[in-house]
C-alpha cells in the first residue's frame, strides 16, 4: 500500500474506523468516509481538520445508491460499520440485521458494480465461534452463534464467501476479539468492559461486573486491529479471498485481572456489583 490511493471507510467516525482512517492518512493516501453518525463522532476525526485528503459522506448503508457513490473510484474498501453490541442485537434484532447484514450485502454489490471492483476487508467477531469450550479459537472450527450480533456476523462472511466466488469481489473476513484502545467511548449502556471500568474507577462508582468476573477475553489493541485491516488490504488474493481470519494477540486476560490492573493504577480498591450473566455472553475467547 506504499502508493497513494483513495480508500473508503464506513463507519470511519468510530472508534475503530477512525484508527484505520487515521492511519492512512499518516501514509498518504486519500480516504472517504461514510457514517450516519448514529455512534461515531466528528470528534474521532478531529485530528484531519482541513485535511484536502479526506471526504466525510453522511448516509446510510441501507441507502444502496449512497453505498455505490461512496464505492465508486476506490482502491478498498475497509468495512466497519455495524451494530456492534451483543446486548443491543439481542434488544433490537431486526436492526442488527438490517446494519450487519443487509448493510454488508449493500458493500458487497456496490463493490461489484464497479468497472473495476475494490477489495472489501470487513469486520467480522470472535462472536461467531459461540460457546464452544475448545481453546484457542481457530478459523478451521465450525461458526456456533448465539447471539442475533454473532449470527449477522456469520451471515456476513458467507455473503462474503459467495461475492468473492461468483461476482469477483476480492474479500477479507476479520473477526476482532475484544478490541481495546485510546478513543474507545465509554458512556454508552453498550460500551466494552474495558473503557467503562476505566471511567467508573476514576469516578469511584461501583464496577458493574456480569457473572463472577472469572470469564476471559484475548483483548486485541487497536493499532494491532488497524495493522491487520491494512495487511489484509495488501495481502495476494489467491491466499485471502473470501475467507475470514481471527485478529487476536494470543492470551487472554479476565475481568477480575483487569480489575487488579486498575486497582495498582488508581492505588486504591474498587468497589464490585456483581450481576447475572449476560445473555448471549461467552465465558472465554482466545
Amino acid at each position: 500500500m506504499a502508493k497513494p490511493s483513495t480508500y473508503l471507510v464506513t463507519g470511519g467516525a468510530g472508534f475503530i474506523g477512525s484508527h484505520i482512517v487515521e492511519r492512512l492518512l499518516s501514509q498518504g493516501h486519500r480516504v472517504r468516509v461514510l457514517d450516519n453518525f448514529s455512534t461515531g463522532s466528528r470528534a474521532n476525526l478531529a485530528f484531519a481538520k482541513g485535511s484536502r485528503r479526506l471526504e466525510v459522506i453522511r448516509g446510510e448503508l441501507a441507502n444502496l445508491k449512497t453505498v455505490e457513490r461512496a464505492v465508486r473510484g476506490v482502491t478498498a474498501v475497509f468495512h466497519q460499520a455495524a451494530m456492534r453490541s451483543v446486548p443491543r442485537s439481542i434488544a433490537d434484532p431486526l436492526g442488527a440485521n438490517a446494519s450487519n447484514v443487509t448493510g454488508t450485502l449493500h458493500v458487497f454489490v456496490a463493490a461489484a458494480r464497479q468497472k473495476k471492483k475494490p477489495r472489501v476487508v470487513y469486520a467480522s467477531s470472535s462472536s461467531v465461534y459461540g460457546e464452544r469450550p475448545d481453546l484457542p479459537k481457530r478459523e478451521d472450527q465450525p461458526t456456533a452463534p448465539i447471539s442475533p450480533y454473532a449470527a449477522s456476523k456469520v451471515a456476513g462472511e458467507l455473503y462474503g464467501s459467495v461475492w468473492s466466488r461468483l461476482f469477483g469481489v476480492e474479500t477479507v473476513g476479520l473477526r476482532y476479539f475484544n478490541v481495546f484502545g485510546p478513543g474507545q467511548g465509554p458512556k454508552s449502556e453498550y460500551a466494552a468492559v474495558i473503557p467503562r471500568f476505566i471511567l467508573w474507577g476514576m469516578q469511584g462508582r461501583p464496577l458493574q461486573v456480569h457473572s463472577d468476573g472469572t470469564q476471559s477475553r484475548d483483548f486485541t489493541y487497536i493499532d494491532n486491529v488497524v495493522s491487520a485491516n491494512l495487511l489484509a488490504a495488501a495481502a495476494p488474493a489467491a491466499a485471502v479471498s473470501g475467507k475470514a481470519y481471527n485478529v487476536g494477540c494470543g492470551s487472554r486476560t479476565s475481568l477480575l485481572e483487569i480489575i487488579a490492573s486498575l486497582e495498582r493504577l488508581l492505588d486504591r480498591p474498587l468497589v464490585r456489583k456483581h450481576s447475572p450473566t449476560r445473555v448471549g455472553d461467552v465465558p472465554h475467547t482466545l
